[in-house]
């Protein structure tokens, strides 16, 4: 099951550059035919402007906003489900393994998550879907922000997501740029397990990835329930993702 959602999550989730490890045919010395890897990509299709990367909060609460995924990008069927997150708050996991917000550290400008859903229909469960954007002083700090999510699903297989909602058996795989399929961000997280709540049941489908580019973050996350998979969710916040990393990278980059 986890290399269907690798594969899911790393060749959906191509921006501009793309990037799936798709197989080429070669002509060896002999002329006998033989498939050969194509080439990993080497830098982002995109040449960023440093005059156009926010330096204050404003500014950066404008970029979040822009880039936030909502229903037009989720697809057909979808719709808000809650407020937009204060931008001056960022979802923390704190020592019991428990998701809090907290005010942001003094090295994140704003940090804006935004609340979706595919609602009940034709015997099939909701799906709840959610994306946060974090906007870093530098891309030191979203690079810090990668290394230190990595970990938490080692430091906390079992989460506490809110009051009667919990993912458990969390799997986590980093990639850094150029390395199996991720053509499309300078760092990406990829994580699935099990999640069960107390007015829908389960264990269901739960799903997240998480992307950087420069000084920004940008991350997607799905609950899945009766009638959703693995794969469908997997292939979803993968495309949405792909979808506000584009976004990303036509905020960031230089004028043509």
């Amino acid at each position: 099951m986890s290399g269907l959602l690798l594969v899911g999550a790393c060749s959906g989730g191509g921006g501009s550059s793309g990037g799936g490890a798709s197989g080429t045919s070669e002509r060896t010395a002999t002329g006998t035919a033989t498939n050969a890897p194509a080439a990993e990509p080497t830098a982002l299709d995109f040449t960023p402007d440093p005059a156009r990367a926010p330096t204050t909060r404003a500014d950066a609460v404008r970029l979040a906003e822009k880039v936030a995924a909502g229903p037009e990008l989720w697809g057909a069927g979808y719709v808000r489900s809650a407020p937009d997150s204060d931008p001056g708050s960022w979802p923390v996991l704190d020592d019991d393994c428990v998701w809090q917000r907290e005010p942001v550290p003094d090295d994140v400008l704003a940090s804006v998550t935004r609340y979706s859903e595919l609602p009940a229909a034709d015997g099939t469960g909701p799906v709840r879907v959610a994306v946060t954007v974090t906007v870093h002083r530098d891309a030191d700090g979203a690079d810090w922000e990668q290394a230190s999510t990595l970990e938490e699903a080692l430091r906390c297989p079992d989460q506490l997501l809110r009051a009667g909602e919990r993912i458990s058996g969390l799997k986590s795989l980093g990639t850094a740029f150029g390395r199996n399929g991720n053509g499309y961000a300078e760092d990406s997280l990829f994580e699935y397990g099990e999640y069960r709540s107390d007015t829908l049941g389960g264990p269901y489908a739960y799903v997240w990835t998480q992307g950087r580019i420069g000084q920004v973050t940008v991350a997607a996350t799905g609950r899945g329930s009766r009638g959703h998979e693995y794969a469908e969710l997997s292939q979803t916040m993968a495309e949405t993702q792909s979808s506000m990393l584009v976004r990303l990278e036509d905020e960031l980059e230089v004028e043509q």
